[in-house]
């Protein structure tokens, strides 16, 4: 089994607006400490610096993030600011950065932070519940330094990446799969990437198969997964009946199988899932423990390069 590396720190919930996708990194690793799981490690990483937030970001949301001036700024990713949003925000991305360098070095080939990618931020300010795009920066980070030749970002949330295709979509470098079961955040699909919103629960896995087979792989040397659960039936949020605790976990193993497969070092996030009437925590947090497990149980590439 695959010891994982694993990113999470308190500051990626403390002193943020009370919703889950500011909390539930803190369920997933308190449930962690009460149930350990095999191969998984959990580590803090070191919190993102206000360059590497810039560098796809624009400066003057940055700092409203920071300073929470101008309100409309600093709200605009759905949540009022408090004064732990910096902490918050600088820790949850320096985690996708840490997993995806983790992903990169000489040990397992996958990593994970606890942290959501939040793909519908901007440049220019929050949307949907995402303050700063991890996923975005993170491609950009290990981009710039030269650490890989090209970025596939698999996206699995229920909603569509309008963010990150706004914000990577004109680098070359970057190719994006994006299977979706709700149309929100819609955008045109750059060159390289494909974007497919499912509507029937029968053409959800082979839809997420078909685009992995198919996608161009020339040039990628990383593979960064928004590994959402809110296509999940019982989701409030982006739900589709039909799939089914069996299809998501079918689905995580596809992932990582699919990556092993191609000697590709991978680097997860946590994506949507939100509790709700049908749908309780401690179900919401044994739906993101498959995400660990499959990326655990499936044997890591014994080494990686550019495709």
């Amino acid at each position: 089994m695959t010891t994982v590396p694993v990113f999470y720190a308190p500051a990626y919930t403390e002193g943020t607006h009370d919703f889950d996708t500011t909390r539930k990194a803190a369920w997933i690793a308190d449930s962690l400490a009460r149930w350990p799981m095999a191969g998984v490690t959990l580590q803090a990483p070191s919190p993102a610096s206000a360059a590497q937030l810039t560098a796809v970001h624009d400066p003057g949301y940055v700092e409203a993030l920071r300073t929470g001036e101008p309100p409309h700024l600093a709200d605009s990713g759905g949540f009022p600011w408090r004064e732990g949003t910096w902490a918050s925000v600088t820790a949850s991305t320096g985690g996708v950065i840490e997993a995806a360098m983790a992903a990169l070095g000489d040990g397992p080939r996958v990593a994970g932070s606890l942290s959501s990618g939040l793909h519908h931020a901007r440049r220019g300010g929050g949307a949907g519940f995402c303050t700063i795009n991890g996923l975005a920066v993170a491609a950009h980070h290990v981009l710039t330094a030269g650490l890989v030749p090209g970025v596939l970002v698999l996206d699995l949330d229920a909603h569509c990446g309008g963010g990150t295709a706004e914000l990577l979509g004109d680098d070359p470098r970057v190719r994006t799969v994006d299977v979706a079961t709700s149309s929100y955040d819609r955008y045109r699909a750059p060159g390289g990437w494909c974007l497919d919103v499912i509507h029937g629960p029968e053409a959800y896995l082979p839809t997420v198969r078909e685009r992995l087979d198919g996608v161009d792989l020339s040039g990628i040397g990383l593979v960064l997964y928004n590994a959402g659960m809110d296509p999940f039936e019982r989701c409030v949020i982006g739900g589709l009946r039909g799939i089914d605790e069996e299809v998501i976990a079918e689905r995580e193993h596809l992932v990582f199988s699919w990556a092993r497969a191609h000697g590709l070092p991978i680097a997860f996030v946590l994506a949507g899932g939100y509790t709700g009437p049908d749908l309780g925590r401690d179900e919401l947090v044994d739906l993101h423990r498959l995400t660990l497990d499959a990326a655990a149980r499936v044997p890591a590439p014994a080494s990686a390069g550019a495709r």
